[in-house]
């Protein structure tokens, strides 16, 4: 559901907004929960269902916003990969995209995480899409085109040289639908507005080695953006024991 005074546009009223930051925080919550859990020896689909578990240990969490994704190592390089009985191995980059539904409205949130000291090549992918990620929340704002916001994502990761590996849009809003408008991405027309709630989450994802997505809603305001997901970490990526 669009508020009335959005007219479709994606603007959410307070009421709105209050319920998506709730269902942020919820996740929040799973995330800080599960982080003891993202180790070698655990398998995708056992570490999705102990978060699962968690939220809905949350007082008023509905239900899931969507399939959780737990993609470690090589599966990492599906942006929507399937959950598997894979175990996660040492070295293994694991991505977890998880969202939840609160008073009708979801989430969408995601962190890659490696539970071992990263490789070169694993840290320059994860710093480039850490980078990309960071300058799309400096630069959203009312009255910036979708378009404009996917290319300041884009063109840091292509000057990094992995242009190719980028293989999706950089958002979308979210609302009672975890996909709904604005697109952000460059075939898109539409304008950001205040009140617009989005996701702003680059990703490289290179076949046969892995794949990082840094995803965080936030709140389009007119000078810029507030992050609604601003509790989980994004550099926990080298905290893991």
């Amino acid at each position: 559901m669009i508020s009335e005074t959005g007219l479709m546009a994606g603007i959410k009223t307070a009421e709105e907004i209050e319920l998506l930051k709730r269902a942020a925080k919820a996740v929040e919550e799973v995330f800080a929960r599960a982080l003891p859990f993202i180790k070698p020896g655990i398998t995708e689909k056992r570490l999705a269902e102990i978060m699962k578990e968690f939220a809905f240990e949350i007082p008023g969490v509905e239900d899931l916003a969507y399939e959780t994704i737990v993609a470690s190592g090589p599966n990492g390089a599906k942006p929507h990969a399937e959950l598997t009985d894979r175990e996660i191995l040492t070295g293994d980059m694991v991505t977890i995209d998880f969202g939840v539904k609160f008073g009708g409205y979801s989430s969408d949130i995601t962190r890659t995480f490696l539970p071992a000291e990263p490789t070169e090549k694993q840290k320059k992918i994860f710093d480039s899409v850490l980078r990309a990620q960071e300058a799309g929340l400096k630069a959203a704002r009312a009255g910036l085109e979708c378009a404009a916001l996917d290319a300041v994502c884009r063109g840091l990761i292509e000057k990094d040289g992995f242009a190719e590996y980028f293989i999706h849009t950089t958002g979308h809003g979210v609302g009672t639908e975890v996909h709904e408008d604005p697109r952000i991405s460059a075939k898109s027309d539409e304008v950001l507005q205040a009140g617009m709630v989005v996701t702003i989450e680059p990703g490289i994802y290179i076949e046969g080695f892995g794949g990082v997505r840094i995803e965080d809603m936030v709140l389009i305001t007119e000078t810029g953006c507030e992050v609604i997901t601003n509790g989980i970490e994004k550099n926990l990526y080298f905290k893991i024991s």
